[in-house]
């Protein structure tokens, strides 16, 4: 009996143990099935985003979301005795994508040379896409001023005009990304290099202002122009700048060889009562150094920011602390 009952014990001992066994196998498995099911999952996630990534870093959307075909822009150079320069300067632009026809603003004594214009047109041509080519025309002025840049082109068929000195070179891709920043906001100036002004408080009446260079953008980061050397504006700014700004502005400009670029900030301000847009870009200069470099000229810049809100009657320049920065180009935002 005892034997019997032990061997009843033993096997009823080895069910539980077969049977807890068997719990823990099942449950293995499960653990073990959940485990693989999490692992597919996640790979195919994995393979979808990376899919995803794939294809936005292949496309990037075009900045018209209406997707018409977008009208160009003109370029308006301003050079002096500088054949080179320009040579190199108009070689670079041609190849821009929106770029439809350039304006050499010439005041030389000397028309251009059948050699320079053989070479630009040349280069044109060469760069010259699906039947699309690159006007280009000589403005010939008889009398040297710095109001020659801002006459007004007639027939003029773009209405974003991008004013350039020939020494300085932007990125193409830079300068078709300020074009688009330009149509979103088409009254006002859009541009490269950025300038500011202050209230001179030394004064104490409040109505003197100082005029500051790139370091005190940099150091207040704010500003209030940008300069015509690097900047978009509408066409119509032109016929405003010869013929409905005052004349003494313009004398003033042409008297003293310089502010023609503060004019053109203020003339805007005023027809718009809004602050210009900076657009980060990478600068190239390629030639020599400038008027900047001379002795007094921040000095001579504010004098001019006075003259000018003093014929104005109030002081239009609107300060900003905004910047348009292309997201596709930076590491982070």
């Amino acid at each position: 009996m005892r034997g019997g009952g032990g061997s009843t014990t033993a096997t009823a001992f080895l069910n539980r143990r077969l049977r807890q066994i068997g719990i823990t196998t099942v449950g293995s498995v499960k653990i073990k099935l959940l485990l693989c099911c999490c692992i597919v999952f996640t790979l195919i996630f994995l393979t979808g985003r990376a899919s995803l990534s794939a294809e936005w870093n292949e496309y990037t959307p075009p900045l018209d979301p209406s997707g018409s075909p977008r009208k160009g822009y003109a370029i308006l150079m301003n050079t002096w005795k500088r054949n080179d320069l320009l040579k190199q300067s108009i070689s670079h632009y041609a190849s821009c994508p929106g770029l439809d026809s350039i304006h050499i603003v010439w005041s030389e004594p000397d028309p251009p040379p059948d050699s320079l214009i053989r070479f630009l047109n040349n280069v044109l041509w060469s760069k010259s896409k699906d039947g699309h080519k690159i006007e280009l025309k000589f403005d010939i002025n008889e009398e040297d001023s710095l109001n020659n840049r801002f006459k007004e082109i007639k027939n003029l068929k773009q209405d974003a005009v991008f004013s350039i000195d020939d020494d300085v070179i932007f990125p193409c891709s830079s300068v078709d990304f300020a074009f688009n920043v330009w149509r979103s906001a088409p009254d006002t100036m859009v541009g490269f290099v950025p300038r500011m002004h202050w209230v001179d408080k030394s004064k104490g009446n409040g109505d003197q202002f100082i005029y500051g260079g790139w370091w005190s953008v940099w150091w207040t980061g704010t500003y209030s122009m940008v300069l015509s050397k690097a900047a978009f504006f509408h066409k119509k700014y032109l016929r405003l700048y010869t013929e409905d700004m005052p004349a003494s502005i313009r004398e003033y400009t042409a008297k003293n060889r310089n502010c023609e670029d503060i004019a053109m900030s203020f003339l805007v301000a005023n027809a718009t009562g809004a602050p210009p847009i900076w657009v980060k870009g990478k600068i190239f200069e390629i030639g020599s150094t400038g008027i900047s470099s001379l002795g007094g000229h921040n000095e001579k810049r504010t004098q001019c920011v006075n003259r000018f809100v003093a014929e104005y009657g109030q002081m239009p320049l609107v300060s900003t602390s905004v910047k348009a920065v292309d997201s596709r180009s930076t590491w982070s935002w």
